[in-house]
């Protein structure tokens, strides 16, 4: 082991999850703050929307993105989320992290 410094820099990871529907339009929110790379996955569960059994591909159904951002990306990505929170469900949150990317 070496004793420089580790390749690692602060970053954000923020996670969104949402109905399927909202897949197009956060993809477009995240590539108009030119964020190089995002994961999505669908997901189930139950929330305050009711349950999200994923049962009919396309319908009643969640998905998970997540991406790594700076802060300064977060925050705006955020505010642009909220405003589609009362009308389709939809979470989001983000983690101080470390890592390369």
């Amino acid at each position: 082991m070496s004793n420089s410094t580790p390749p690692v820099e602060p970053a954000v990871l923020v996670t969104i999850i949402g109905e399927t529907v909202l897949k197009d339009r956060i993809v477009k929110l995240l590539k108009n703050y030119n964020v190089s790379g995002y994961t999505i996955s669908q997901v189930q569960g139950e929330g305050g929307h009711g349950r999200r059994l994923g049962d009919l591909a396309g319908y009643n159904t969640n998905i998970e993105i997540k991406t790594i951002v700076s802060l300064e990306t977060s925050d705006a990505i955020l505010c642009v989320l909220k405003e589609e929170q009362g009308k389709h469900a939809l979470i989001a949150f983000r983690h101080n992290i470390e890592g390369f990317y």
